[in-house]
């Protein structure tokens, strides 16, 4: 098999791994969605498109080409034991954090209270758990799909429910890399679903962008993180003042 299929084939599975349709892709790209299915059918694109699209995807040409080695489709969601693993220990949970968003190892050591041993030793684990794969040098590659999300209701949500939730919420929204909106209000079906989806298209825009700043030094990028959520609700103050169903 030829290398121009095997990143096609790659193509595919990151298009899959984001829940992204060809007729979305093609909205992206501005052509028509024919003309995508017949780029895949035929299983030959340029240079130049390929780039596009891995571009779209928020993936780079050095990333998907590892994903064409491996042949295999990245995890969308870790399972409940290596979320727990991380939960456990901190250190595994930022050494995580920090291989994902591709920081070097000089980078790690330059900032963190690591020495050479202790930072192996963290990829090492992070390694047998299935989440990275360990490459000389202590490089690594993520494992993980660009969008893997936490399980839901699992131990990394549960976590942040009992003791990241106040830490993230404990300082004002201030700074210009600050943004918080308190919205509410009643929406219909056909609200509710639209705005589902306009946060997974933020959610798909935001790993787009941390793709494309990857190749930044850590000196340059702020770590930056996002709580988006929806769901029926009402201040717990207002519960007083409900009539008591009859019966």
């Amino acid at each position: 098999m030829s290398l121009s299929v095997d990143l096609i084939e790659a193509l595919k599975r990151a298009l899959r791994a984001q829940g992204m349709t060809y007729r979305v892709l093609s909205q992206r790209l501005a052509i028509s969605e024919a003309a995508v299915k017949r780029m895949f059918s035929r299983r030959a694109m340029t240079l130049v498109r390929l780039e596009s699209i891995c571009e779209v995807l928020g993936i780079g040409l050095q990333e998907l080409s590892g994903d064409a080695d491996r042949g295999r489709e990245p995890m969308a969601r870790l399972s409940e034991a290596q979320e727990q693993a991380l939960v456990d220990e901190p250190a595994l949970m930022l050494a995580m954090f920090l291989t994902i968003n591709r920081w070097s190892q000089g980078e790690v050591l330059a900032h963190f209270d690591f020495d050479v041993p202790q930072w192996t030793g963290l990829l090492v684990r992070l390694d047998r758990l299935g989440i990275i794969e360990l490459l000389p040098g202590n490089r690594a590659r993520a494992l993980t799909a660009r969008n893997f999300r936490w399980r839901s209701d699992g131990p990394m949500e549960r976590h942040f429910r009992a003791a990241l939730l106040g830490d993230y919420f404990s300082t004002p929204f201030t700074s210009a890399c600050d943004a918080l909106f308190l919205l509410s209000g009643s929406l219909g079906p056909d609200g509710i679903a639209q705005m589902r989806s306009r946060l997974e298209d933020l959610a798909r825009e935001f790993d787009g962008l941390l793709a494309r700043d990857a190749g930044l030094s850590a000196e340059a990028r702020t770590g930056v993180s996002l709580v988006l959520a929806q769901k029926p609700w009402t201040l717990q103050v207002f519960d007083r003042y409900r009539r008591l169903p009859f019966g």
